[in-house]
C-alpha cells in the first residue's frame, strides 16, 4: 500500500507553480503553529532532494478555502457548516536543472470541510479497518518521508482521517490520512463535532496567513 502517496504528487505540482491555487502561507505572520514536524532529506520526484515539513493548526478558513467548501458542499446538496484548516505541509528541492544547482518549494493547505452530511452507521468497521492497516500506513510513510513521526517516548503519532470516519471518510485513502501529534490530534478530534454544528466559530472567515514559520 502506498501511504500518503498524494503529498508527493502534490509537492511535485507545487515545485512547479510555486505558490498556484491551493498554495498556503507565504510570509511569517501571526502566531507560531501549534506543531511542527521536520522531515529528513529523501529523494525528489525526478531526482534531487526533498524536505517535507508539516505545520499544524487548526486554523479559520481564509475566504478562498471557505469558497470553495461552499461550493463542494453544494454540488453534493448539502449546506456547508464550517471549514477547519488543519495543516500546511511545505516541501522543499534541491538538486540539478540541467547542470546549474537549483531549489524551489511550496506549501499545500490541508482543509476540511465540514457539510451537513448525516452520520454513517458502520463507523465501528471503518475504524476497525484503519487498526488493520495502520502498521502498513507507517511503513509506506517511512519510505517516502522518513520515519513516520513519534513521540519523545518512542510512541508514533496517530493518524489523522481529514474527513472523518463518522461522517464516511475513508479510514485507509492515501489521501485522507495525516500523521498528527496526540495533543494537537485531541484538538482537532474535539473541535469537529463544532464544525459541523451550527453557529460555530469554525463558520468565521480567518486570515490568509494564520501562522508564523
Amino acid at each position: 500500500m502506498r501511504a500518503i502517496r498524494y503529498m508527493q504528487r502534490l509537492a511535485s505540482a507545487a515545485l512547479l507553480v510555486m505558490a498556484g491555487c491551493g498554495s498556503a502561507t507565504l510570509g511569517t505572520v501571526g502566531s507560531p503553529a501549534s506543531a511542527k514536524w521536520v522531515g529528513p532529506p529523501m529523494p525528489g520526484p525526478g531526482g534531487g532532494r526533498m524536505r517535507t515539513v508539516i505545520y499544524y493548526g487548526p486554523w479559520q478558513c481564509s475566504t478562498p478555502f471557505m469558497s470553495r467548501c461552499e461550493a463542494k458542499c453544494a454540488a453534493q446538496g448539502h449546506a456547508l457548516m464550517g471549514c477547519i484548516w488543519l495543516a500546511d505541509i511545505k516541501g522543499d528541492w534541491e538538486g540539478r536543472f540541467l547542470v546549474f544547482p537549483a531549489a524551489a518549494g511550496g506549501r499545500l493547505a490541508i482543509t476540511h470541510c465540514c457539510c451537513d452530511i448525516p452520520k454513517v452507521s458502520d463507523g465501528e468497521r471503518r475504524r476497525t479497518t484503519w487498526g488493520r492497516a495502520r502498521e502498513a500506513f507507517r511503513e509506506a510513510w517511512g519510505e517516502e518521508y522518513g520515519a513516520w513521526p513519534a513521540a519523545s517516548n518512542g510512541k508514533p503519532w496517530p493518524g489523522h482521517h481529514i474527513f472523518d470516519l463518522v461522517h464516511g471518510g475513508d479510514p485507509t485513502a492515501p489521501n485522507n490520512v495525516l500523521p498528527t501529534p496526540q495533543d494537537v490530534h485531541n484538538v482537532f478530534s474535539s473541535e469537529y463535532p463544532a464544525c459541523y454544528a451550527p453557529g460555530g466559530r469554525w463558520r468565521a472567515v480567518g486570515p490568509d496567513r494564520p501562522y508564523a514559520d
